[in-house]
């Protein structure tokens, strides 16, 4: 089940995740290298990437989208299971529901995003590069990715991992709350389905408002 739910959470949203990883690269970094480059400040481009990038855009985007995917389809999931009695026939039968039902989802959302996350980076500065490159930017592929490599320190992937697994895990626990906490009847689970959004990209803002603040005093 932990494998089902990685591949829900991760590898089925690869197709989507690709083409938000190009146009990420054509709005932000493409554009990014042209402008630094017109003013003489290609420098700083590796600073750029990795604060817009890699620490703010990547987890943020990667969360959003398993959030809209993974998310509300766990609550229209156990909702839908919790107002058949289909959660009270696991009670009855000795199954723990929450070892059964809601520790797969943490895990494999934990770790779909964090994947995602890497990916949609990685797709996004190779991407950012080749529409650089199209516009005839003076800038040398080994130049590009060795500003990265310097501006990228230990705290970066300690932090872009610690917060993506967060994320997921956040996601989770929300979802299947809305989903689990209470008898739901048919006709709740839309409103359940709202809240639980809602309230995750309240915690998730929260948690990257917190990650900010790391960044800043360390």
């Amino acid at each position: 089940m932990i494998l089902e739910h990685i591949a829900r959470s991760g590898l089925l949203l690869l197709p989507l995740t690709t083409f938000l990883s190009v146009a990420l690269g054509l709005l932000v970094i493409g554009q990014t290298v042209s402008l630094l480059s017109r003013v003489g400040a290609n420098d700083l481009l590796g600073a750029v990437m990795v604060t817009v990038v890699v620490r703010e855009l990547g987890p943020l985007l990667a969360a959003l989208l398993v959030l809209s995917r993974t998310g509300t389809a766990t609550v229209v999931e156990l909702g839908t299971a919790r107002a058949f009695g289909e959660v009270e026939a696991l009670e009855i039968m000795g199954i723990d529901p929450i070892h059964y039902l809601v520790v797969p989802r943490v895990i494999g959302m934990a770790v779909g995003i964090f994947s995602l996350t890497v990916y949609l980076i990685l797709g996004a500065l190779v991407s950012g590069y080749l529409w650089a490159f199209i516009q005839d930017v003076p800038l040398l592929p080994g130049d590009y990715f060795r500003q990265l490599a310097g501006a990228l320190t230990g705290l970066d992937f300690a932090l872009l991992t610690l917060k993506s697994t967060l994320f997921g895990a956040v996601i989770a626990v929300v979802t299947c709350y809305h989903g689990l906490a209470q008898p739901l009847t048919i006709g709740q689970v839309s409103r359940a389905t709202v809240g639980a959004v809602g309230q995750c990209i309240i915690f998730c803002a929260l948690l990257d408002a917190l990650f900010l603040v790391i960044y800043l005093v360390s």
